[in-house]
């Protein structure tokens, strides 16, 4: 009994280390090279940001993040807690010979809620993430090691946003409602828009102008969001990041049962192209907005897989 014992744990074992050779094997290094660990960030670069400036016709400013707090829905068990104080000032205390006083701020929080970046070490498959790295080679309990958020140059360029909600005829769109890569080809024509390489393109569905402050609930227990075949086709456009104003990008319940944020595997890991959630799209909308420059400089924290952002869209 204890040498089948033996052989069942050996042929067990050796069956985990095949089948960890066979998803290596089937990984392909990025474009950028074997050990390039900001995908689609290289494709920031002065000539692109050069053109980007010539979007800027009427000198506006636009935040493309919202506001967040405490009671801010998010995906489970996401969450933020702030409290503010005033150290060692208790009883009256003066710290300064001119009675002066102070606040500040204390955080709790996760970094994947409200308008968020994510990062490429954020999702993968199979343990395995972006340009061939395992989980177990880069993902320590202090922080990544590889493919942190605060690796990313400046991502500024030409920001373009799709309304999608228009291009369905809807005022946004419902929970579960995807849209194709033909049905995104249809609205950047009908709105006269190109997608060009090292573009960052945002998705306008009305989800959250319309459930966010409504129904948070809702807002956060499902969306609107791209298809696979949606994905797959952005890829090959070889844009900078995709987002939208929806809390996931991806469609939710997904496409195919089973395949939840198949499009964070396709973007973020089989491509390095980076996904921007939560996006305040529909002011632009509402201003008529369609291409812009867009400028992102996220905090700059060593090893995170998400972070919160305010990108600015100027016009």
């Amino acid at each position: 009994m204890k040498f089948l014992k033996s052989i069942a744990i050996a042929t067990v074992g050796l069956s985990m280390v095949t089948g960890s050779l066979a998803v290596a094997a089937d990984c392909t290094a990025s474009k950028w090279g074997k050990d390039d660990q900001i995908g689609s960030a290289n494709l920031v670069t002065p000539e692109r940001v050069l053109e980007a400036t010539k979007l800027i016709k009427q000198g506006k400013t636009q935040p493309l993040g919202i506001v967040i707090d405490s009671q801010t829905p998010a995906f489970p068990p996401r969450g933020l807690s702030l409290q503010v104080v005033q150290p060692n000032q208790q009883g009256g205390q003066r710290l300064f010979a001119y009675e002066g006083s102070y606040n500040d701020d204390l955080m709790q929080l996760w970094l994947g809620i409200g308008s968020q970046l994510d990062g490429l070490g954020h999702l993968g498959q199979n343990g395995m993430y972006y340009n061939c790295n395992e989980e177990k080679d880069f993902a320590a309990i202090t922080g990544l090691t590889k493919l942190g958020t605060h690796n990313m140059p400046p991502m500024v360029g030409r920001g373009i946003v799709l309304d999608m909600a228009q291009h369905f005829g809807m005022p946004f769109l419902p929970a579960g409602k995807f849209f194709t890569a033909s049905d995104i080809q249809a609205a950047a024509k009908s709105q006269g828009v190109k997608i060009s390489e090292g573009d960052v393109v945002l998705f306008h569905t009305g989800w959250t102008d319309a459930k966010f402050a409504s129904d948070p609930t809702a807002w956060a227990s499902a969306e609107p969001g791209i298809s696979e075949d949606a994905a797959e086709w952005l890829a090959a456009q070889n844009v900078m990041a995709v987002g939208a104003d929806t809390w996931g990008v991806d469609v939710v319940p997904p496409q195919k049962e089973g395949r939840p944020f198949w499009g964070h595997v396709v973007l973020l890991k089989e491509n390095g192209i980076y996904l921007l959630e939560t996006m305040n799209t529909g002011p632009l909308v509402k201003d008529g907005v369609t291409e812009f420059m867009f400028v992102l400089g996220q905090p700059r924290v060593r090893g995170t897989v998400q972070m919160i952002i305010n990108p600015v869209a100027l016009y």
